[in-house]
């Protein structure tokens, strides 16, 4: 996989692709593009001229543990239960484009994507990097009506914050060259997903952090911080130095292809994931509905050795489903392993309701449930009354 991304500064590590895969010959590249030795060919889609580089990426390229293939089996039904959006489940995986930019800016109408990286599927060649560099921003209009064309004919756009920056800011530049939107398409935007899963156990969702943390890799040390890149570009318009570019182009190969992986990873029926992610996951499948699903997610976390938030997880289940007797011996185990208010007003209300022991509830309530003080009187009074009726 280095190898694709062009020649990466030494040292650089490799991350499973087959020993046989070669970059473009320098002399194609450096006489087509006028860019030394970058992977770009000039091209005309339509009379509009830009940079492009295409690479068919081998069957072995992987990004650490998950191999990139695999974005092509994920569950459709799966993704879409991540992604809280049911249009996401009619859409064929291999139909996705992945789609990330590099920008001059944050947004606003000033900024512009002057490359842009994207991962497609291809019934003959298997799986495709492409790349689209602007050498000025007069190349703007082939750029987006390339990736106009590759979106038109995707049953989905997948993204990391896409939702928020990339596909708004193409819009925007569209709108700006009087060309018409982006084609409408469901849309999965893998850090909302990352955020239901990760940020408990790890905080920060930034996507480096999610190629050591979850697929087990680590990016060079020289990989670009995203604040050098708009000064690298204008270096670069000033100079015509295509060289400071390289960590650049490298560093949106990456982002792309590490989008195919972690779709490949969260569209498994159960995904290989930590176990404290089974239990966000678990949690993201119950607020998607799928509470079957939800409770073998939380089960297998617990088996995994999550703790205590899984048996906590599983008993919301398990009361989710209409299952009190489960929700009841899940919150008694966990009952007996923390002291926690909320898990007492869970016990005094299954005692109440299903047990129709209003005793045990009682007691419960005057241990501390945590609520408003108005609230825990009146369960309190309701509780001492039924008490006093059953004695």
């Amino acid at each position: 996989m280095q190898a694709l991304l062009g020649r990466p500064p030494a040292g650089a590590p490799s991350v499973g692709t087959s020993a046989g895969a070669e970059a473009p010959p320098d002399e194609e590249c450096s006489s087509s593009s006028g860019l030394g030795e970058l992977p770009f060919v000039e091209v005309d889609l339509g009379g509009e001229v830009l940079l492009q580089r295409i690479e068919p990426l081998p069957p072995s390229a992987r990004v650490g543990r998950v191999s990139i293939d695999t974005a092509g089996f994920a569950s459709a039904e799966m993704l879409a239960l991540l992604g809280l959006d049911p249009t996401l489940a009619d859409c064929d995986p291999r139909g996705a484009l992945y789609l990330d930019t590099e920008t001059t800016g944050l947004g606003g109408s000033g900024s512009l994507a002057f490359l842009v990286g994207l991962c497609w599927y291809d019934e003959s060649q298997g799986w495709t990097l492409e790349q689209l560099l602007l050498r000025s921003p007069a190349e703007e209009v082939g750029l987006l009506r390339r990736v106009t064309e590759l979106l038109e004919r995707s049953s989905m756009l997948v993204t990391y914050n896409g939702k928020s920056f990339d596909r708004p800011l193409l819009d925007t530049r569209l709108l700006m060259n009087r060309m018409p939107a982006l084609p409408a398409r469901p849309h999965l935007d893998l850090l909302s997903v990352a955020r239901r899963l990760h940020k408990r156990r790890l905080g920060g969702c930034r996507l480096v952090h999610l190629e050591s943390e979850v697929l087990g890799w680590q990016r060079n040390e020289d990989d670009i911080p995203g604040a050098e890149i708009p000064p690298r570009y204008g270096h670069f318009l000033r100079t015509g130095d295509g060289e400071v570019l390289r960590p650049i182009v490298d560093h949106n190969a990456w982002d792309v292809m590490s989008m195919a992986a972690l779709v490949g990873l969260y569209g498994e029926p159960l995904p290989a994931l930590h176990c404290e992610d089974l239990v966000s996951l678990a949690r993201t499948l119950r607020r998607a509905g799928a509470m079957d699903r939800a409770w073998q997610v939380a089960d297998a976390a617990l088996a995994g050795g999550a703790g205590p938030e899984a048996l906590r997880a599983r008993g919301e289940i398990a009361k989710a489903r209409g299952d009190k007797a489960l929700a009841l011996r899940d919150f008694e185990a966990l009952s007996a392993e923390v002291d926690d208010p909320s898990v007492r007003l869970e016990l005094a209300k299954l005692y109440e309701h299903h047990l129709r022991e209003p005793r045990g509830a009682l007691a419960l309530v005057e241990a501390g449930t945590g609520e408003a003080e108005p609230a825990w009187v009146r369960r309190r009074e309701r509780l001492a009354r039924k008490a006093a009726r059953s004695t």
